[in-house]
């Protein structure tokens, strides 16, 4: 899908071919959207706006680092679109290249959604602001998908819960395989916000010159926003290890106090066994052997001390 969109200072939103894309003006902003594009059609926007071959390679390829790369007279900034999928991480691309008065975005999956918010919070800060400046929708674009990471950390948060009470649950026997899913979705999302960092820093220090100053204010709120997420992020990594950890002293716990039964047991079958041992023996000559009460005897000592042997360890907490 391939929308192009012209807006002009005290203007309405219009429309357009790719073939209307004209000269840059001052009071004119060009903005072109590609959905899911083929080659072909990056090769042609490539053509016509004059786009460094270098960077609509990376287009064409995809799966780049969230960054920010000048080239003669434009920019190139990757981003990654994220959400949850159950406990899975789905990581989509997408692309920013701009220059004076014109905006090309190209997100690498279905979703027109996501690009039709961009361009309404676009809208609204364009009449509040009276201007077209590019630096208004590369942070309509910044902002979209950072109010989209803040979901995954919500996300993740829910399954936490979930998790923790799983863990600390009385039928829980084991760990969790949640824990490493959601464990290796959590590196994965660091991996993908962490460089947004950098690419807000440049930024902010007004390495693109085409960016106005109310524009940098607008840039100033989404950084702050990225350094949240990542204090999100930071904070549930070590909240699953602490539940990981939990985890394994519960089941430690929990085997201790099986060898505690288990040997308080063993105690008192080994005392029995020493019973019946000794007058298991075959000798001709032993005390009680012509002792008529001497097998109920010896059956009631095992008894007492098997009921004395469980009281005492019960006592102890062992049983």
């Amino acid at each position: 899908m391939l929308e192009v969109w012209k807006y002009r200072d005290g203007g309405d939103a219009r429309r357009v071919t790719l073939a209307e894309v004209a000269t840059p003006t001052a009071d004119t902003l060009w903005w072109i959207q590609v959905v899911d594009a083929t080659t072909d059609d990056l090769e042609a926007i490539a053509a016509h706006l004059q786009v460094s071959d270098l960077a609509m390679e990376d287009l064409d390829e995809g799966h780049q680092r969230s960054k920010l790369v000048a080239y003669a007279d434009h920019w190139h900034v990757a981003l990654h679109d994220c959400r949850l999928d159950d406990r899975t991480l789905i990581d989509n691309e997408l692309d920013v290249i701009f220059g004076t008065g014109w905006i090309l975005t190209v997100h690498h999956h279905d979703d027109t959604s996501l690009l039709d918010e961009m361009r309404r919070r676009y809208e609204l800060q364009r009449f509040e602001h009276g201007t077209t400046d590019e630096g208004f929708a590369l942070w309509a674009v910044l902002d979209v998908i950072v109010d989209r990471w803040f979901q995954v950390a919500d996300s993740v948060d829910e399954r936490l819960e979930a998790i923790e009470d799983t863990v600390f649950s009385t039928s829980n026997d084991g760990i969790p395989q949640d824990v490493f899913t959601l464990r290796r979705a959590l590196v994965a999302f660091r991996r993908k916000v962490g460089p947004a960092r950098e690419v807000l820093a440049a930024l902010l220090r007004r390495e693109v010159p085409v960016i106005g100053d109310p524009a940098l204010m607008h840039l100033h709120d989404v950084n702050d926003h990225v350094l949240r997420v990542l204090d999100l992020v930071e904070g549930q990594r070590e909240l699953l290890t602490s539940l990981l950890e939990a985890q394994l002293s519960i089941a430690s716990n929990r085997m201790n106090q099986v060898m505690k039964a288990t040997s308080s047991w063993g105690a008192i079958l080994v005392l029995n066994t020493l019973i019946a041992g000794i007058y298991g023996m075959n000798f001709r000559h032993m005390p009680e052997l012509g002792w008529t009460g001497g097998y109920p005897g010896a059956l009631g000592l095992m008894v007492a001390v098997t009921v004395g042997g469980y009281f005492v360890f019960k006592r102890r907490g062992w049983l």
